[in-house]
């Protein structure tokens, strides 16, 4: 099942005077720090599509491909799993926008950073090897979340310049996932993006980003 394992990021090593030995440990930083290491340059969505990012996927073939593991792992109250990992019964709490959800059929499982946002912040420059490994992300647990398909779709590809989540309370949350997620990926921000990161995360002032590199 999905691992939730701490990790820290390349960029945020950069505001961190480490030792050879402790250059890849997970680390904590100010969300402030990590949206200042992020790379600054200007986005572009040539040639991408959706399916460069093969997903979803079975990476630890226990028959639970990795829309299932995040479904399963995110449950407030634990679903019946079934033959070819069917999921029935269950409770997911939306925290996009507050919504409480019995009906696993009702949840999409989103890309913190969308496929798209990736594509433009450095991902066209991957392997579809690496843009998979990206896709299907279980080692980050804010990498995918689970959330009403409506605030989800509302959401589709955009960053948090032109969307945050409709739940004020959860802006803090929502940049703090974003930063790690770019973090950890080495991913870039536009300038909007980047200055509406800083903005938020001026409200957020006990917030950290806690990822190490993707491998």
């Amino acid at each position: 099942m999905r691992l939730a394992l701490a990790v820290t990021s390349a960029a945020v090593l950069l505001t961190t005077v480490l030792t050879p030995a402790t250059a890849h440990a997970a680390q904590e930083v100010p969300l402030t720090d990590a949206i200042a290491a992020l790379t600054v340059a200007t986005e572009s969505r040539d040639g991408y599509d959706r399916s460069l990012f093969p997903h979803w996927v079975d990476g630890d073939r226990d028959g639970c491909h990795t829309r299932k593991e995040v479904l399963i792992d995110e449950a407030t109250t634990f679903p019946e799993v079934g033959p070819r990992c069917r999921v029935t019964g269950g409770e997911w709490e939306s925290y996009y926008d507050g919504q409480t959800i019995d009906a696993s059929r009702t949840l999409d499982v989103d890309h913190m950073v969308p496929l798209a946002e990736a594509w433009d912040s450095g991902a066209s420059d991957w392997t579809t090897a690496r843009r998979r490994d990206y896709a299907n992300d279980l080692d980050e647990k804010v990498a995918l979340v689970a959330v009403s398909a409506r605030s989800n779709r509302s959401k589709a590809d955009q960053d948090p310049s032109t969307w945050l989540p409709p739940l004020a309370e959860a802006h803090c949350r929502y940049v703090t996932e974003w930063v790690t997620v770019k973090t950890r990926w080495g991913l870039s921000v536009d300038e909007r993006e980047r200055d509406t990161l800083t903005e938020v995360a001026a409200t957020c002032p006990d917030a950290l980003v806690h990822t190490r590199p993707a491998p």
